[in-house]
């Protein structure tokens, strides 16, 4: 599903947030990537649906060279790949429903279809009562939950996230946490970026350790 070889990022200016990053994520799994804040936690996530395109090395994602796909082919990647990151972006002037149903504006789907699966998006994640709520109304927990329903409304098949569990409290990102679980449960591959080591020992899945730029 999702590896990387030899991979390094410089940035303008010569910051080097990778160097030599080599890991693979099979399809199916869920793997934790972990480090402390600096590490190259976001750059990595950041290779896999070509938001940044490394210096060095390769990133395959179901088979494509990301660093060789022409801007044309991004969005057909992307379509596979939900994405939650810390920035969760939420438009505060649109309800809940509105937001999860921004990833289908521009899809195929008829819109009673739209509208079906933006729903059942929302009850996976225990938010359909809130359908009708703006975001600014719902806690960091709930925001998180909606900015993953968003993620999953087009029922890709890879996951990635980067903290998303950062300033909750201990219940609510094991909740959040439990519902990548779930997802992972029926099949989705998820990467989770998470410096939260308590968080990643209680379940009990392979990690891959970023210090200073380098995979451990």
């Amino acid at each position: 599903m999702i590896s990387f070889s030899a991979v390094a990022k410089r940035y303008p200016g010569g910051q080097e947030a990778l160097r030599d990053v080599s890991f693979a994520v099979e399809s199916g799994e869920l793997v934790f990537l972990t480090g402390r804040s600096g590490a190259g936690k976001s750059t990595v996530l950041k290779l896999i649906p070509a938001i940044e395109r490394p210096s060095a090395g390769s990133v395959l994602v179901n088979g494509q060279n990301v660093a060789a796909l022409k801007p044309s082919a991004i969005p057909y990647l992307r379509r596979n790949i939900g994405l939650v990151f810390q920035d969760q972006k939420l438009l505060y002037d649109r309800s809940v429903y509105d937001n999860v149903m921004l990833p289908l504006a521009f899809s195929e789907h008829a819109p009673r279809e739209a509208a079906r699966r933006a729903r059942a998006a929302l009850d996976k994640v225990g938010l359909l009562a809130r359908e009708k709520a703006n975001p600014v109304q719902l806690s960091g927990g709930e925001q998180q939950r909606l900015a993953i329903a968003r993620a999953v409304v087009n029922r890709p098949a890879l996951l990635i996230a980067d903290e998303p569990t950062a300033n909750l409290d201990a219940d609510s990102a094991a909740r959040i946490v439990d519902i990548f679980v779930e997802f992972h449960r029926v099949g989705v591959t998820a990467l989770i970026a998470t410096h939260d080591h308590a968080l990643v020992a209680r379940y009990g899945k392979r990690t891959v350790h970023l210090e200073d730029g380098r995979a451990k």
